[in-house]
């Protein structure tokens, strides 16, 4: 997994992490959109090997239908669904659930390290990843558990900034270092494979509106979420562009189908999910939008963001 020496690479690869904590601490908060896709080809992807990375925002737990249990994989979440779309020559979907950024070295129940997927001859890897190693899950349980003590206020922004520094901006920050890790490895195992790292969709109201009690977040806590989200997906497009990859936006894309919506306009399903998907996870449709995203971005030439 060498990279090159040459001193200018070296400063810049010191200089990096300032830049993104310097960016996802300040208020440089946004969601960019992609541009309308180009028409599809005729099997675009005929020739092309495709592994899919990721955690299980990728993988599509209970969406019908699940062909591996241990990962809550789905063959109708958005990897498999560009595979298809693509008619690509081979496909490999690796993400499961749970995943975080150390699951691309190492096992994960029975799932083989994710990062085993990708080989010299692999050519599209797209990555989803980062989510829980700020903490997903613990995120929704403490701010869902904090919500009853004072619904009309902010109780869970004040939690995690108790001790004067937001631990959860902390937490980006310091997933940035391991996202780029994982690029790297990426292009040193597949040195022509055009790289995507994909963001994370519209969970919460865009406007900062809430829905409590249907969603259990006190009503103040709901633009402190959103905001806390816009700022990993701006790390992981500043990481992704530092690592010659392409950002793929799916929070644009997502807006306003969030977990808050009717069940017929949403597309993230709340804590009590309606649709088969796991909780404040995309439904089926939310995976489309997903597959929608990557492949209006695969229609573009590398390098435009």
């Amino acid at each position: 997994m060498a990279h090159s020496t040459h001193p200018g690479a070296a400063a810049r690869r010191r200089r990096w992490p300032l830049a993104v904590g310097a960016a996802i601490g300040g208020c440089a908060l946004f969601a960019t959109s992609t541009a309308p896709a180009a028409a599809h080809g005729a099997a675009p992807g005929r020739h092309t090997r495709y592994v899919s990375l990721g955690d299980s925002y990728t993988s599509g737990p209970v969406i019908p239908r699940q062909v591996d249990a241990a990962c809550a994989r789905s063959d109708h979440n958005y990897p498999s669904l560009v595979a298809a779309e693509r008619q690509v020559a081979a496909f490999k979907d690796v993400s499961c659930g749970g995943a975080r950024t150390d699951d691309m070295w190492k096992a994960q129940g029975t799932n083989a390290p994710q990062l085993d997927a990708v080989r010299r001859d692999t050519d599209l890897v797209t990555v989803q990843i980062g989510g829980n190693d700020i903490g997903f899950g613990s995120i929704i349980a403490v701010c869902a558990h904090l919500s009853s003590q004072d619904p009309t206020g902010d109780p869970c922004r004040r939690s995690y900034s108790s001790s004067g520094i937001d631990r959860l901006t902390l937490a980006i920050a310091e997933t940035a270092p391991k996202v780029d890790r994982v690029l790297r490895a990426v292009h040193a195992r597949a040195p022509h494979a055009r790289v995507l790292v994909v963001g994370y969709p519209d969970l919460l109201p865009d406007d900062g509106g809430g829905c409590y009690p249907s969603v259990p977040f006190a009503s103040k806590d709901f633009p402190y979420l959103r905001d806390t989200e816009k700022r990993l997906n701006l790390m992981l497009r500043l990481v992704a562009e530092w690592n010659r990859a392409d950002y793929v936006d799916t929070y644009g894309p997502t807006r306003g189908h969030d977990m808050c919506k009717a069940p017929a306009d949403r597309w993230i399903e709340p804590l009590q999910p309606a649709s088969p998907a796991a909780p404040a996870h995309p439904n089926a449709l939310g995976e489309e939008a997903m597959a929608r995203a990557v492949l209006e971005r695969l229609s573009e030439g590398r390098g435009r963001h």
